[in-house]
C-alpha cells in the first residue's frame, strides 16, 4: 500500500545504516554541522508559582524578548496528568499502522486534523523525520472526536483531564504577557480570541534515525499560533536558535517549555520574539513530544496592539485574519 512507506515509522523499522535521499537536510541545515558545539547558553528557567508577580512578569518578559522560549516549573498540572498523556499517545502511535490509519488526515481536509507526515509545503522535497497526530482539545464546540484514538481507551480521558488542566497555565501566561506590554491583565487574552481561543493538541512521533546528525525532526520554523505550551519525553530533540547559533535546549523533569509564536510576536509589535526552532533526531531512541498550540479563531484579525502604537513606535505588521495568516505561512507566500 503507497499510503504505508509515506509514514516514517515504516521507514525507520526497515533498519539500515542509511537513510533515504529526500530527508537528508543540505549542509546549512545538518545538525551534525550547525548544532552549537561549545558551552550551550540555557533556556530559562521560570519558577511559575512565584507569589510576587512582578517578579513572574519581569522573568518572563525577560525571556519571550530575547529568546521567546522558556521552561516554567511548578505550574500546577499534576505530573500524575502529564504522564498519563504521554502513555496513551506513546501507545497509540505503538499500534499496527492499519488502526492509526484509521485517523488518517482526510485527503483534500483544509484542517490538520488527524494522523499523517507531511505538514507543508515542502521546500526542494526534502521531508522531515517525523509522523504526526493533531486534534483539538478545546473549546467544546471545535473539538472532532473522530480524530481521537477509541484505543488505547483511556485515550480520551487522558487528554480531556490535560486540557482542564491547562487553563490555569494560558490564563496565567496570557495575564503575564499582557502586564508586560503595560496592557490590563484580560487585554491580550481578548486580543487573540477569549474563551474562543483554539487549543489544538499535536503528537510529534520521531522514530530513531540511522543519521540524526544528517537529518530533521522538524525543520527550523516559528509557530504561527500565539503561544505553544509543550510536553517533551526523555528524550533530547528541542533547539532554539539565538544570536545566530542553534542550541539544544535541556529538559527539566515536569516542566512545560513555552513557546511564543507569531501572533503574539506581531500583537506586541515586536517586543516579544516568536522563537525560531528546530527538533533534531536520536540513532538509539524514539522522541515524542506534545505541543499544544494556543490559536485564535481563524476570523479574527490580528495585528499590533492598538494601544502600544504611537508616532514613536509605528506597526511592524499588517494585520490580517488568522486563517490568512495562516494559509501564506504554509504556502510559503510572503506576508
Amino acid at each position: 500500500m503507497m499510503g504505508q512507506m509515506e509514514r516514517v515509522q515504516a521507514i525507520a523499522s526497515e533498519s539500515t545504516d542509511t537513510i533515504p535521499q529526500e530527508f537528508i537536510r543540505p549542509e546549512n541545515e545538518q545538525p551534525g554541522l550547525t548544532t552549537y558545539g561549545g558551552q550551550a547558553r540555557k533556556v530559562p528557567i521560570v519558577d511559575f508559582s512565584d507569589p510576587h508577580e512582578e517578579n513572574l512578569v519581569r522573568s518572563i518578559v525577560d525571556a519571550s524578548c530575547k529568546w521567546g522560549m522558556f521552561q516554567i516549573v511548578n505550574h500546577e498540572i499534576p505530573g500524575e496528568a502529564i504522564r498519563k498523556l504521554q502513555e496513551v499517545g506513546k501507545e497509540f502511535f505503538e499500534l499496527p499502522l492499519e488502526e492509526k490509519e484509521a485517523y488518517a488526515k482526510p485527503v483534500g481536509s483544509k484542517s490538520v486534523e488527524g494522523y499523517g507526515t507531511k505538514l507543508q509545503k515542502e521546500v526542494e522535497g526534502k521531508k522531515g523525520w517525523v509522523d504526526h497526530l493533531f486534534h483539538k482539545i478545546w473549546p467544546p464546540h471545535a473539538i472532532n472526536h473522530q480524530f481521537w484514538p477509541k484505543n488505547p481507551p483511556s485515550y480520551r480521558e487522558a487528554n480531556e483531564e490535560y486540557a482542564k488542566h491547562l487553563h490555569g497555565v494560558v490564563e496565567k501566561l496570557l495575564r503575564t504577557l499582557s502586564l508586560g506590554l503595560g496592557l490590563e491583565g484580560e487585554e491580550l487574552k481578548a486580543a487573540v480570541g477569549g474563551n474562543e481561543l483554539v487549543y489544538l493538541m499535536k503528537i510529534n512521533y520521531y522514530p530513531p534515525c540511522p543519521r540524526p546528525d544528517l537529518a530533521l525532526g522538524v525543520v527550523a520554523h516559528s509557530d504561527m499560533c500565539a503561544i505553544t505550551i509543550l510536553v517533551p519525553n526523555e528524550v533530547q530533540g528541542l533547539q532554539a536558535f539565538l544570536d545566530g547559533s542553534w542550541y539544544d535546549v535541556k529538559y527539566i523533569p515536569n516542566a512545560l517549555i513555552i513557546h511564543i509564536g507569531d501572533q503574539i510576536e506581531i500583537l506586541s509589535n515586536g517586543k516579544y520574539k516568536s522563537v525560531f526552532h528546530r527538533s533534531t533526531v536520536n540513532k538509539e531512541n524514539t522522541r515524542m513530544s506534545w505541543p499544544v498550540f494556543l490559536e485564535p479563531p481563524s476570523e479574527i484579525e490580528l495585528g499590533p496592539h492598538p494601544k502600544l502604537i504611537s508616532e514613536d513606535n509605528p506597526p511592524k505588521y499588517k494585520t490580517k485574519k488568522y486563517s490568512d495568516y495562516v494559509y501564506c505561512k504554509l504556502n510559503k507566500i510572503a506576508q
